[in-house]
This record gives structure tokens, C-alpha cells and sequence, in this order.
């Protein structure tokens, strides 16, 4: 043992300022050493050195790492790389207390027995020291420092109830990455510091807490060995550990060093336990608030006097017995066990036969085990390392850089990442050797570079695994009450401080929902803050924005672009829909009016523009008595009316008063009255959807596709939707209005009582096969019988004498002909070519499903149905056709007016009396015309007896005729109309 001028033992409690007080000492003298327990700590005063004097004079050496620089004065160091021999006016040894660790302690009491400063020695620790260093080291002189802040136990919280400014331990990897996988679920994230990690790594999950991006630290012990934090609270999550050989209970003053990172500076600290870990016994807890252990009685102890005669006197001299009674024989290290493996190598044994090669050994089982794979792989690996530098000088290089593209690799998770650096470690310590590479100083850069390089990838997995960035961004922006700000792009996508946190659509914020737990807190916190300005913002253009970018849906939403922005509800009437805004309440009742009354607007210029006939309908005043009454029903059925729901007040009307309601475009039909400009695509889907919120219906049926004369039935569609469609239903399909009108002009020149068949006009203003076309009839009212019969070609009609033809080709023959052929498409058919007007002065006997009226037919057609002719004229030019084989049969239908429709064939929406025949209660009164059927078929009472068309029968009536309406002579009907009167 030597002794310095001075001699110094600092002991106190964590946070009394020693190492601060040690690197002033050292500061203070031209040249200096420092020892520390951990090269992440040698990192830290390193870098605090290197800010106070520059990087030219500090030195940093540890067995991964060496930065001498030429004119280095103080190098900071581990303790096992303090340089020996070196006159240095300075030297300390921190952590002096490891003394007693049974991996380590004995190189910590080599440097207390040995290690001096030519001016002044330092050792720094817990005052559990005081006894072994009194006694081992003469004339050394005590410090006690007491700590700055107060240290008080907390007792037992879970985790999700941690305060900020935390740090949690745990003993293992699996732990430490269990709890902050936790956190970061509950808390928005960690930083994880443990003691296998390199400096660079460590340093940056550091920067994480430090910085304030976390809020929480997960580490292991290796806290408690003078790193310098900001915490506030320790929670042990477990208080045992295994220590290389087996699991023990921490020791009191074990617990106070790490519990004592708690409070730095003046800050009071907290200490207590979480998880799994059993509250600490009143005594422990006490005793670690007051600062009070048991003295340590023993220090490890292994002999530096060794001999490199032979391996064996080597392996004698490891294991010789200390002479002091402090001292303890320590246990087998893992340098001297693999020594031991590679003495029982016969090869080894044979090169190392003298001292060099002995100590050239024992250099090369000195390198630790940083992989930690097994003894025996690493005794082999250390085996071909000694076999290279015995036998060459050198390790190859080849070799060497096989060793590290093995491993320079970045891909793969943190337990990859983890074991790839721990193997560069073993390469940067070789690397660090002295002579043991031809050029030390490009493989010193090319292991530190690969280090860093994995050495940064192993934080970005820390980082993306155990912390939320953008949760911990918008808690520490929140914590620290600054205002936030918040980007919108135009995906609607939301940005608050850089980090996506929702997407804004409309005026509704929807968070990310991939968060949860504190994290959807932190979204909502910091959404509801940043997002203020840009709902005002975005209302502003939203008022300012043309019609073109709002619509209405056929569900009545009102969209604004993509995004929904509110809907229509019912409101006084049918063309004055109320608006509910779709506008998140943090906006507030300043943006919400303002989409309102954009909204508006917009809907109120919406039903003007596509109502503007019925609008005009509305507001005339003009419109008096019985027509004003007409106009007002016409509003309030959105501008159709089935005939049948209105037949008395058409018949009341007078022709003053159609005139004036055909000026706002009124058109009376045979089945409907309706405003042609009406049934446009545009005006039917408002139509529909106004008419859907005026009866409270959840679902709101979809207009039909525009430009379609017939469409498919909807049995399932509520009642009253085919004539909002613009549609009648009248079988399995349905009929445009318009277009049912213009049939109905056809049908009125045909003898619905003698029966008649489909002209072609017929087929093809409906688009329909001749099917389709007899279903549609029987849901209009009439009856239709199907019959086959040969088919008459042009070439088979007989001739008379003179060239007129006996009989014309039957009607439907090109109808025939198309039946089992797709229907022709049908045409988009204008307001314009709607039904002209029933005349007025037929009003009482034109109604709602009444057979239209046709001209008096030919005696000899009434007496003989078409059918029956076409085939006696069939028969008489069978002998021309003798040699022709059996003639083609075709289908034909003939259609006459009755009552019995087929059941369901009338469709959904017929309101009552629809598709029936006259009303049996008088409505038919009044002269016959043509021939047509009035009252039921058969003479049944209340209407006409059926006599067979003759012409001339009486009219039986139960009350007497009522006065006839005078003709309109602007009628276009007037003529005929006169002329039937003149011929009865």
C-alpha cells in the first residue's frame, strides 16, 4: 500500500453534491483521473468537462471507448480502464461503495489500496464505507455530506396513477420493456435507460426525459449509480434481483441509492413501489429516509501481485488470500474461469511457455463477455483471438472485418438490435487494444461507427415502441399552457405541432382512432385548443362559398363538398324545410349560426329555382274563389294530383278558372293534373325528398333514374311515392305521367267496349313488349285477353277486283312481332309533349279510371270482334297459300274497359277510386258518348244497362239530368265535341 499527500474519503447520501465537488478538486489542478462505475456515467462528466475546458484536454477511456487527445490533462475514465503508473496531481474513484459488489468489488478495493493522486486522492461513496476505508487506508480523512433535499417514502400506486417525473425500475429487460410498454399505453410514452445500452443510445432516451417529451423513465439499477436526473419519484417495481448466480433481496442501502435519484438539487424527492413489488417494511423505509444502514464489514478482494511464470502460477496468484481481516477472497470472475477453460486446451498450453505469451493471455481473457451467449462459446471465441496474436502479432484484418459485416446491420427489432451491439462491444474493446490491430486507429473508427449506427437505430426502435411522440408532444404543449398550432390540409387531415391528430370533416372533428387511453385524452385536450381558430376560418369560407359546392342528398343530408355538414327536418310546410347543422359544440354558437343561415340560403334558393312554376302559384293573388282552393291543393301536393283525389273540384272549376290555372302551366289529364316543368329530374328529387320530411318518413325512397318512360313497381315504397316520382303504378311497373297522357290520347280513339288491340304508337311510347304492355293496361283498368292466331303477312291479304284490300294486316302485327325482343329504349319526353287537356266540357264524365272516350264504331265492327274477322280473311286466302307450310302463330291481346282489375295489378300509391270505372254513385250521369261504357258492365243498378253498344239506348238516371256546361270555344275540342252533341 502507498499513501498521497492527502487523502480523502467524501461518504454521504445520493444528492449531496460529491461528484459535482470532485470535478471542481480536479479542475483545480494542472492534471487529473477520474474513476467511474459505468462508461455511461464516465460519458456524462466527460461531456461536462469537455463544456468547462474543451475537448483538447480531456480524455475519455473505457473498454469500448478511447479519445486521448495529444494534450490531455484529465482523463475521465471506468475503473477498470484507469490508466496505472500514470503521476497524475489528482485522482478519484466514485461509487467507492462497490467495493463490496461480488462481481466488481474487488477491482473498486484494488483502486482504493492502490490508486493515488501525487497531490490529492479522492474516493467518493456511502458512508457505509467509513469502517473498511478507516481501516484499510492510513491517515485518511472524512467528509460527511449531508443531502441537499428531503427524501420521504410514498408508500405502494399503480402505474396508470404514477406522477410525472417518475422513474420506474426493474431488474430485467423483459421487465424494464413490459412497464414501458404500459406506460406507453396509459401515459403517451417512455424513455428506457439501461445499463447494456451504448453511450449514444443512452444518451438519447435520456434526452427524451430530460427534454421533457416523456414524462417517464423505465431503467434498470444502473440509475442508482450517480446519473444525473430530473426525477422526482422512484417506484420499484420489483426489490429483489438476481445477481449472476441467484435472486436476492435488495439490501437497504442497495434500495437508497437507486431510491435516492429521487430529488435533485433543493427538489424534494418521493420513493416507492409499484406493481407486483410488496410494500417495503416500515423499518427499511425508515431507515432509507434517514440515511441509516448497516456498515459494511467486508470488501472483496482479489491479489494484483500476479505472476506470469506459467499459466498455472498465473492461475495461483488469481487466487490467492487476502492478509487483512476487511478483506474478502472474491469469488471466481469470468476473466479467471476462462482462463481456467483455456489452460485445459493442450494448443494454448503449448505456445504459452513464457512470461510474454502468459500475460499476452491473460489480456485476452480479460475481454468481457458482452455477449453473454455461453462460457464456452466465448472461451472459444477468445481461443482463436489469442491464437492470432500469438502466431502473427496482429489480428488479421480480413478476419476482423468478416467479424464486424456480420453485424453492421440495422434492420430488426430491439432484441436484434440489442445482441448485434452487445457483439460490436466485444470488437470496439479489441479494437481499443494497443498493438493488437495494424491499424488501430481506422478500426477504432470503423467499430465506433458501426456501434453508432446500430447505436441509433436501437433508440428509434426504443422510441417507436415505447413512446407516443405526438401524444407526449401535445401533453408537454398542454402541460406548459402554450398555444398550439394546428395545421389543416386539404384532405381535411389534421395537424397539431407537426403530429397528426384527426381529420376536420366539415365542421366535425374526428380523432384519430387509433388512440386510446391517455392518448385519446391528449388528442381531444389539444384538438379542442389548436382547432378553435380554424372552425372560424373554415366557416368564413364556408359562407363565402358558391352554390356549386353544396348538395343535398336523397336522405336529406347537406353536404359541403365530401363532408357532411347538417340536414334537412321538417318544417311549417312542405317548400320551407328547417336546417340542423352538423357543428362540433366547441366551436361555438358563432360558426354554428353561420353555417346555418349559409345553409339556409342555399336550400331557400334551391326549391325557388326548381318550384319557381309553383312558387309563382303560390304568390298569385290574381287567383279567386274555386281556383285560389285548386291552387292552393296543387302547393300542397309539390305540383301532381291524382285525378281521382280531386275529380269534384275539377268538376267545379269553370273555364275562367282553368284558364287561368293552365297559365301557371296547370295541366288537367286524364289521370293526373300536373305541372309539366315539374317532372324534370331535378324538381322530382327535391319533390321527393321535401315530400319524404313533410310525412316523417325514417328512410326517404331515391327519385327513379331520369329519362325512363316505365320503371319497375315498388311494392315495398310507402304509399304516395309513385306520384312524387312524376309516375303512375300500374302493374309490376310504373308509367311516367306525361307519357301515361299521351296514351291516353290514343286509347281515347279506340273502342274500349268492343275490345281493340296495341297499335304500335302504343307500344312504342311506353317502350314496352307486348307483355309488359297488357300488364300495364289491366293495372290501368282494363281487361286483357290473350289469343293466338296465324299470322297474317302482307303477301297473304286477298285482293278484290278493283285492288282494295278485303281486310288491312291486323294492328299488332309488328307489336307480334317485337313481343319476345327487348322493349325499345325509351325517350326523354319534355314538358312541352305532355297529354293535351281533356276538353272542359266532357269533365264530368273524363275521370280517374274511366276508359277514355272513343268515337261510335262502325256497326260491323261492333258486331264482329277483330280477331274473328282477321281469321275468316285468314280462311279465305288459305287456298293462295296452298303451297305454304303451317303458318306462324303469333300472340295478340285484346283490351276492353271492366272494373275487375287483376288483384295487385293496380301497384302501390292508387289512391281511391283508381283504375275502377265510373263511381256508382252517379258520376257517370249525363248522355253517352260513343258508345263508351258507363256505370258497371252487366246493367247492374246504380249505372247503365248494357244493351251492346246500340246506338240510341235510353239513360236510366234516379234524379234529373243536370244542366249541361257550355262548350269552350277555345277548346281544341270544341268542334268534335259539337259535332257528337249535333249527332245525338
Amino acid at each position: 500500500m502507498t499513501t498521497a499527500s492527502r487523502v480523502v474519503a467524501v461518504l454521504g447520501p445520493t444528492n449531496t453534491g460529491k461528484t459535482h465537488y470532485a470535478i471542481d478538486r480536479m479542475l483545480g489542478y494542472r492534471t487529473g483521473v477520474m474513476g467511474f462505475p459505468l462508461r455511461l456515467l464516465a460519458r456524462e462528466v466527460y461531456d461536462k468537462i469537455v463544456k468547462l475546458r474543451g475537448p483538447s484536454v480531456v480524455a475519455l477511456v473505457t473498454g469500448e471507448e478511447r479519445i486521448v487527445p495529444p494534450r490531455a490533462q484529465y482523463w475521465i475514465c471506468t475503473v477498470e480502464a484507469m490508466p496505472e503508473g500514470m503521476g497524475c496531481d489528482f485522482l478519484a474513484i466514485d461509487e467507492i461503495q462497490l467495493c463490496a459488489d461480488p462481481e466488481r468489488g474487488h477491482v473498486f478495493t484494488d483502486r482504493l489500496l492502490r490508486s493515488r493522486g501525487m497531490k490529492e486522492t479522492l474516493f467518493l461513496g456511502a458512508d457505509t464505507m467509513r469502517g473498511p476505508i478507516a481501516a484499510l487506508v492510513p491517515g485518511v480523512e472524512f467528509v460527511r455530506r449531508e443531502r441537499m433535499s428531503e427524501l420521504v417514502y410514498a408508500g405502494s400506486k399503480k402505474i396508470s396513477r404514477m406522477p410525472p417525473r417518475t422513474a420506474i425500475v426493474g431488474f430485467s429487460v423483459d421487465s424494464v420493456y413490459a412497464i414501458a410498454e404500459l406506460i406507453r399505453r396509459q401515459k403517451g410514452g417512455a424513455a428506457v435507460v439501461m445499463g447494456a445500452l451504448s453511450p449514444r443510445t443512452r444518451n438519447a432516451q435520456v434526452a427524451l426525459y430530460q427534454n421533457g417529451e416523456v414524462d417517464y423513465l423505465v431503467a434498470t439499477d444502473a440509475i442508482g449509480m450517480g446519473l444525473n436526473l430530473d426525477v422526482d419519484h422512484v417506484a420499484f417495481s420489483a426489490t429483489s434481483k438476481f445477481d449472476g448466480r441467484r435472486m436476492r433481496p435488495l439490501a437497504p442501502n442497495e434500495l437508497a441509492q437507486i431510491a435516492g435519484r429521487a430529488g435533485r438539487g433543493m427538489s424534494h424527492g418521493s420513493f416507492g413501489v409499484t406493481g407486483d413489488a410488496r410494500p417495503l417494511e416500515e423499518g427499511v423505509a425508515q431507515a432509507i429516509m434517514d440515511h441509516r444502514f448497516t456498515p459494511l464489514q467486508k470488501l472483496n478482494w482479489r491479489s494484483a501481485d500476479l505472476r506470469f511464470g506459467s499459466i498455472d502460477a498465473l492461475i495461483h496468484s488469481l487466487e490467492a488470500s487476502p492478509n487483512h481481516e476487511v478483506l474478502l477472497k472474491a469469488r471466481e470472475a469470468d476473466d479467471l474461469m476462462v482462463l481456467k477453460s483455456l489452460a485445459q486446451d493442450d494448443a494454448i498450453r503449448d505456445r504459452a511457455t513464457d512470461a510474454a505469451s502468459v500475460r499476452l493471455l491473460w489480456d485476452v481473457c480479460r475481454i468481457p463477455d458482452f455477449r453473454g451467449i455461453s462460457h464456452a462459446e466465448h472461451a472459444s471465441l477468445l481461443s482463436g483471438i489469442y491464437g492470432y496474436l500469438h502466431q502473427g502479432g496482429v489480428v488479421p484484418d480480413d478476419w476482423f472485418a468478416r467479424q464486424i459485416r456480420r453485424i453492421d446491420r440495422t434492420e430488426g427489432d430491439i432484441d436484434t438490435l440489442s445482441k448485434r451491439l452487445a457483439f460490436i462491444r466485444t470488437w470496439t474493446y479489441v479494437a481499443q487494444r494497443n498493438g493488437w490491430l495494424r491499424d488501430e486507429s481506422h478500426w477504432r473508427e470503423e467499430t465506433r461507427t458501426v456501434e453508432d449506427r446500430l447505436s441509433d437505430a436501437l433508440h428509434a426502435r426504443l422510441t417507436q415502441r415505447f413512446v407516443d411522440r405526438r401524444t407526449s408532444v401535445l401533453l408537454r404543449r398542454l402541460k406548459q399552457k402554450e398555444a398550439l398550432l394546428a395545421e389543416v390540409n386539404d384532405k381535411g387531415e389534421v395537424t397539431v405541432e407537426g403530429e397528426f391528430v384527426g381529420k376536420l370533416e366539415g365542421f366535425r372533428f374526428s380523432p384519430d382512432k387509433t388512440a386510446q387511453g391517455a392518448e385519446a385524452k391528449a388528442l381531444k385536450s389539444a384538438s379542442l385548443q389548436a382547432l378553435a381558430p380554424q372552425y372560424h376560418l373554415r366557416a368564413d369560407r364556408f359562407y363565402n362559398a358558391p352554390d356549386t359546392e353544396i348538395d343535398f342528398t336523397d336522405q336529406g343530408g347537406l353536404m359541403w363538398g365530401e363532408h357532411a355538414v347538417g340536414k334537412l327536418v321538417a318544417g311549417a310546410d312542405a317548400l320551407s324545410p328547417q336546417i340542423e347543422v352538423f357543428v362540433d359544440e366547441t366551436a361555438g354558437p358563432d360558426v354554428a349560426q353561420k353555417v346555418e343561415r349559409r345553409l339556409q340560403h342555399f336550400i331557400s334558393r334551391k326549391v325557388q329555382a326548381l318550384f319557381e312554376p309553383l312558387i309563382a302559384l303560390q304568390k298569385d293573388e290574381a287567383l279567386t274563389g274555386l281556383a285560389r282552393g285548386f291552387a292552393f291543393r296543387m302547393v300542397e301536393a309539390l305540383g301532381i294530383l291524382p285525378r281521382a283525389g280531386v275529380a269534384q273540384e275539377v268538376k267545379d272549376l269553370d273555364q275562367d278558372a282553368r284558364g287561368a290555372l293552365r297559365k301557371h302551366g296547370i295541366r288537367f289529364g286524364q289521370f293526373t293534373i300536373f305541372m309539366p316543368a315539374l317532372l324534370k329530374p331535378a324538381p322530382t328529387r327535391l319533390r321527393l325528398l321535401l315530400w319524404s320530411l313533410a310525412n316523417g318518413l325514417q328512410e326517404f325512397p331515391e327519385a327513379p333514374p331520369p329519362g325512363l318512360v316505365t320503371v319497375p313497381s315498388m311494392p315495398e315504397a310507402p304509399e304516395g311515392y309513385d306520384t312524387m316520382a312524376g309516375y303512375r303504378a300500374a302493374g309490376q311497373r310504373m308509367i311516367r305521367i306525361d307519357m301515361l297522357e299521351r296514351l291516353a290520347d290514343l286509347l281515347r280513339n279506340e273502342d274500349s267496349r268492343g275490345g281493340f288491340e296495341a297499335k304500335p304508337d302504343m307500344l312504342s311510347i311506353t317502350g314496352m313488349t307486348l307483355e309488359q304492355f297488357a300488364d300495364l293496361m289491366q293495372g290501368l283498368g282494363y281487361r286483357a285477353e290473350k289469343g293466338e292466331r296465324a299470322k297474317v303477312k302482307a303477301v297473304d291479304a286477298v285482293v278484290t277486283e278493283g285492288g282494295t284490300p278485303v281486310a288491312d294486316q291486323p294492328v299488332m302485327d309488328a307489336a307480334a312481332e317485337a313481343e319476345n325482343t327487348p322493349a325499345a329504349a325509351p325517350a326523354e319526353t319534355t314538358p312541352d309533349e305532355a297529354a293535351a287537356d281533356v276538353p272542359a266540357g266532357t269533365s264530368e264524365i273524363v275521370d280517374e279510371g274511366v276508359a277514355p272516350v272513343a268515337a261510335e264504331p262502325a256497326e260491323s265492327s261492333a258486331d264482329e270482334p277483330i280477331a274473328e274477322t282477321a281469321e275468316a280473311e285468314t280462311a279465305v286466302g288459305a287456298a293462295a297459300d296452298a303451297t305454304v307450310e303451317e303458318p306462324e302463330i303469333e300472340v295478340f291481346y285484346t283490351f276492353t274497359w271492366g272494373r275487375n282489375t287483376r288483384q295487385g295489378n293496380a301497384g302501390r300509391g292508387q289512391r281511391r277510386g283508381e283504375g275502377r270505372g265510373p263511381k256508382a254513385d252517379g258520376a257517370g250521369r249525363g248522355k253517352p258518348r260513343g258508345g263508351k261504357p258507363q256505370g258497371k258492365p252487366g246493367g247492374k243498378k246504380g249505372g247503365r244497362p248494357d244493351r251492346g253498344g246500340d246506338k240510341g239506348s235510353k239513360t236510366y238516371s234516379a234524379r234529373p239530368p243536370k244542366k249541361e256546361k257550355q262548350i269552350d270555344p277555345d277548346n281544341p275540342f270544341a268542334a268534335a265535341l259539337m259535332g257528337l252533341k249535333q249527332g245525338d
